[in-house]
């Protein structure tokens, strides 16, 4: 009689549209009653009612309203299964329960019916399945649940394809729904959804939707809020009407549920048939992403580089609200770049897909990557796999055509190479082209070469004093030792080595760290011996760098160097010996093991004179614990088969019988004066 009571009071209630706040505290009792109900009609009809009744759906609070019907099921369901499990004594369900879970489960289902849409029978059915089967749970049979799985894709299908233009709110309830059921589903059933058209919903849900992220219009909408505090401090409030809406938006159902949503993207993209469709959404995505990068710009929070945040920003808001917008703009990122995966991986590996498309996807998804850029190179380029992968997989895909890959960088291009952006966006963006144009010097033209890649990296080359330029600083070098490194650029190494070599020497110590000075003079002497051409017409360059390491040598400060003064740029952390990384090295040992690592590039006759000069140059340094670094890093060149078995057979010939040993680990003034036969004793000696 309780029951009949409150089902007849909750019926009223939905059926008369009473207001909001009693239909609340009613939908409150609604999971109780639907597992104490014995009669599976009077099961059917409340599920009909809650997913019919005007009150509920006439003025919903958009998916807020889907995910609390959703959670009256899902709830119905977990309760059901302990009320099951508990003893019979408990007076709370054992006598006033009368339906099993699968009688039960299937009364729910037949209220989804045709008094209501669709879309809003997934609320049933996503339900019982996340109850029923979530967490790794296998509380009904196989038979139901391939029931359910199989109601819940016929259910999304059908959704689809009957369609309700301007509701915005079906379209997102199908997509997070599902989201939350998609682990649960079988291969098979997953393979029947109807990827044609679910795949523009689940792009539009997310990126465009009110509940979604708006284009990203709510960063520009920040800008108001932040207000200056003090002399030089800026605050953005946690009372503040955007940090508000960002805390909606963060907790609102579609970007709670962003790491679901994007794996079900993937899915759709792996799968649609339509190939058509990935170029309209990765379209779409560059539209979002275009928008996004835009309203950043026009935040004041843009102005303020990354270096300088504690500096211009009030301790709330470093604490508080930053984190917060930085912890969705990076779920951003990692749902578009997991759905670019899948379409690469469709573009590499699909014979369906248009073979002029390839170069187009490339570069819509570099462009992307671009205006995410603000956001990965916070993380550090190399701190998500997935998105190493979509980078590097498009730039290899760009690179079969150059004609489009020239385009591309002369697009993306600084838009000045004489001087260095003041806003710290702008330096971003040319720290992306950089970073990119880096993958294509040996696709471009030696013209373009100098004219896109050493014009942008030309500005940066010598500011590593300024922690903002850091990383930026870095790859400009990796840049210009790319250039000269590609075997069409013999001209512009001849044009440009000069003087590179000159701001080489003129920023080490101070601004260059030692790893990039060593791997620069290293790749410089690779670059000039022979068979580069430049050897034929100056063959004794590679020895005049050398000069110019042991010149410098003789005025090194015995002061310690930065071994690293930034993220490493990838080109130059490839080869560069790990040795001396370990501990902190003066500016003598760098210059020495600067002179160790080129001498496996050097050509033969000039390595022959200069093991001589750099075993000398080791006992230039008075440090024991350094000099004990330089004769093992010595001899791992020698022995470790960094040589070639010709200048290998010069060195253990010099070694051995040419006084090496002695030389590298006595010095010359030790050694014993000559000549004497082989075998034969000094004069110091006792014997």
């Amino acid at each position: 009689m309780y029951t009949d009571r409150s089902l007849a009071t909750l019926l009223s209630a939905l059926r008369s549209g009473s207001d909001e706040q009693a239909v609340s505290r009613l939908l409150d009792s609604a999971t109780t009653l639907l597992t104490l109900l014995s009669n599976p009609l009077n099961v059917t009809l409340l599920t009909s009612q809650l997913l019919s009744a005007p009150s509920i759906w006439q003025r919903p609070d958009g998916l807020r309203t889907t995910i609390r019907i959703l959670s009256i099921f899902n709830s119905a369901a977990i309760r059901l299964v302990q009320s099951e499990d508990l003893p019979d004594k408990n007076v709370s369900f054992g006598p006033q329960r009368g339906l099993g879970r699968e009688e039960w489960a299937i009364a729910v289902v037949k209220g989804a019916d045709d008094r209501s849409p669709r879309w809003r029978h997934l609320c049933v059915l996503a339900g019982l399945l996340i109850g029923f089967e979530g967490q790794g749970k296998h509380n009904i049979s196989t038979s139901l649940r391939r029931k359910l799985g199989n109601a819940t894709v016929k259910a999304v299908n059908l959704a689809l394809q009957e369609g309700e233009p301007g509701n915005e709110l079906a379209g997102n309830s199908i997509a997070v729904m599902l989201g939350h059921v998609f682990d649960l589903l079988s291969g098979s059933e997953k393979m029947n959804l109807n990827n044609n058209l679910l795949l523009p919903i689940l792009t539009h849900a997310p990126f465009f939707s009110k509940e979604g992220l708006q284009y990203g219009y709510y960063l520009s909408a920040i800008d108001s809020d932040v207000v200056q505090k003090g002399a030089m401090k800026f605050d953005w409030s946690m009372k503040s009407s955007t940090y508000v809406q960002l805390q909606r938006i963060t907790t609102g159902p579609l970007i709670a549920s962003l790491g679901s949503l994007s794996r079900l993207t993937a899915f759709c993209v792996d799968n649609v048939p339509d190939v058509d469709l990935l170029s309209n959404m990765v379209v779409d995505l560059s539209v979002f992403t275009r928008s996004l990068c835009v309203q950043w710009r026009q935040n004041k929070l843009s102005e303020i580089d990354i270096t300088e945040e504690s500096m211009y920003l009030s301790e709330d808001s470093l604490r508080t609200t930053i984190p917060s917008l930085w912890r969705v703009l990076k779920s951003t990122m990692f749902a578009v770049v997991i759905t670019l995966r899948s379409l690469l991986g469709r573009v590499l590996g699909d014979n369906r897909m248009p073979a002029n498309g390839a170069p187009v996807m490339a570069i819509q998804t570099l462009q992307i990557l671009r205006d995410l850029y603000f956001i990965s190179s916070r993380l550090g380029a190399n701190a998500f796999s997935q998105y190493t992968f979509v980078f590097l997989t498009a730039i290899d895909i760009l690179s079969k055509f150059s004609v489009q890959a020239e385009a591309f960088l002369g697009e993306i291009r600084p838009s000045s190479t004489s001087s260095i952006p003041q806003h710290p966006l702008d330096r971003c963006l040319d720290l992306y082209f950089l970073n990119t144009a880096e993958h294509f010097t040996t696709v471009l033209s030696p013209e373009l070469n100098e004219k896109l890649l050493i014009g942008a990296a030309t500005p940066y080359l010598g500011l590593g004093s300024d922690q903002r330029l850091l990383e930026i600083f870095e790859s400009a070098h990796s840049v210009m030792l790319a250039v000269l490194s590609a075997p069409q650029n013999p001209d512009l190494l001849a044009k440009h080595i000069h003087p590179y070599l000159d701001i080489l020497f003129r920023v080490f110590p101070q601004n260059l760290s030692a790893r990039q000075f060593r791997m620069a003079i290293k790749t410089l002497i690779r670059i000039s011996s022979p068979p580069s051409l430049i050897s034929e017409k100056q063959p004794l360059l590679p020895s005049i760098i050398l000069e110019l390491v042991r010149i410098r040598l003789e005025t090194a400060s015995p002061a310690q160097v930065q071994q690293n003064a930034g993220p490493p740029a990838p080109s130059l952390s490839e080869t560069e010996p790990k040795f001396s990384e370990q501990h902190p090295v003066l500016e003598q040992s760098v210059l020495v093991f600067t002179l160790i690592d080129a001498l496996p590039f050097l050509p033969i006759d000039q390595l022959e004179d200069w093991l001589p000069i750099v075993a000398e140059s080791l006992n230039s340094i008075k440090d024991a614990n350094q000099l004990h670094m330089c004769r093992q890093r010595f001899w791992d060149v020698l022995s470790n088969g960094e040589m070639d078995v010709d200048r290998a057979n010069l060195c253990v010939a010099w070694w051995g019988t040419g006084g090496g040993k002695d030389l590298v680990l006595f010095g010359r003034d030790l050694q014993a004066e000559g000549p004497f036969m082989s075998g034969a004793l000094g004069e110091a000696s006792r014997l």
